[in-house]
């Protein structure tokens, strides 16, 4: 099946173009029916197909050397929404040249521009930043919002319950994905007033695709005993970083012990297909692909730093949304829940 193209910001991430082509080509190499519209230098862009030959028939140049800045204000970032390589690869999806696009640019600045320009769908409020994250069960968590939305009332969330578990239907093929709101306790008297809200609504839901089963503690969000964590932007964007840097801690302290003597480092051959294999769980670029959903079309964040590998991921997690139509589902899910449920019970938009 031939699937529609993709657009891909090729100078936003880290290393820009060379990374971005690259891993597109990986993702190509897997699925010889991808096509993209690679947004970008020209020069640059042509310079890093001449390593990728294969990816020269599928894909299109849209020169632009206009790049928005990693530590750019969003504000400042729309105002150049016309010339800059990540609001032209935005735009083809509004206009239908693509489906999709893929960046590894600034976060807030990717957010802002995509909601300006495909607007959120019927039946969301606010668009909501999901990504996958590894664990110790068989499938991934995926776990938002993640930093678009820093204050979030009960209606925001059974929203974003809703699209995560549509998106985790898709990427690990369960019928109905474990849900649960993150919280400072798993009690049901726990907790603000927006999650007591949120909760009871989920309760009540019926003929939705997804199993709520209450609330779980950060601790908890790796042990796979969850598929869907659900949370405003604030609490997530923190419970993120805070994974990010607890298995950046475990991996050096692992390197500084395997290295701190003659015996360590004799330990360290014995056991190495174990930390390797910890090592490669881990590894961010083994889960790149943050998806805003709730959105009318499919943008998806590459992580800045991502290699090869990473950006590949992303291709892939791209594709795979488009194929599986994630804003059917979404919709779907919507309407079985009922707007009027929503209102019925205060969960009023802020």
């Amino acid at each position: 099946m031939s699937l529609p193209r993709i657009a891909i910001d090729a100078m936003g991430g880290d290393e820009g173009v060379r990374v971005m082509v690259s891993g597109a080509a990986l993702a190509r190499r897997r699925h010889d029916q991808f096509r993209f519209l690679l947004v970008g230098d020209e020069a640059r862009i042509k310079a890093a197909l001449d390593q990728h030959p294969g990816m020269a028939g599928a894909s299109e140049i849209l020169h632009c050397d206009d790049v928005v800045g990693g530590d750019e204000r969003p504000t400042q970032a729309l105002r150049r929404a016309k010339t800059t390589s990540m609001g032209l690869a935005i735009n083809a999806v509004k206009t239908g040249e693509c489906a999709a696009a893929v960046s590894g640019g600034n976060t807030g600045a990717l957010m802002a521009m995509s909601k300006l320009a495909l607007r959120t769908m019927p039946g969301i409020d606010r668009p909501a930043l999901a990504a996958l994250m590894p664990t110790l069960g068989d499938n991934d968590v995926i776990m938002l919002d993640l930093g678009a939305n820093t204050e979030c009332d009960a209606r925001n969330l059974v929203q974003f319950a809703i699209m995560g578990a549509a998106y985790s239907r898709i990427v690990t093929g369960l019928e109905a994905p474990r849900v649960r709101l993150l919280n400072i306790g798993t009690e049901e008297t726990k907790g603000k007033t927006d999650l007591q809200d949120a909760a009871a609504l989920l309760r009540e839901a019926t003929g939705l695709s997804l199993a709520f089963e209450g609330f779980v503690e950060a601790d908890k969000i790796n042990r796979g005993e969850v598929d869907v964590v659900v949370t405003d932007g604030f609490s997530g964007n923190i419970a993120l970083k805070a994974i990010e840097g607890s298995a950046r801690f475990v991996t050096d302290l692992l390197k500084s012990a395997f290295t701190s003597s003659l015996r360590s480092k004799i330990g360290f051959l014995v056991s190495r297909p174990a930390t390797e294999l910890l090592r490669h769980h881990l590894d961010p670029n083994n889960h790149n692909g943050g998806v805003f959903l709730g959105l009318n079309g499919v943008v998806v964040k590459s992580h800045g730093s991502a290699n090869t590998q990473g950006v590949a991921n992303a291709v892939e997690v791209t594709a795979r949304l488009l194929e599986e139509n994630l804003t059917e589902r979404i919709t779907a899910d919507l309407a079985e829940l009922g707007e009027d449920r929503l209102r019925d019970n205060g969960a009023g938009a802020k």
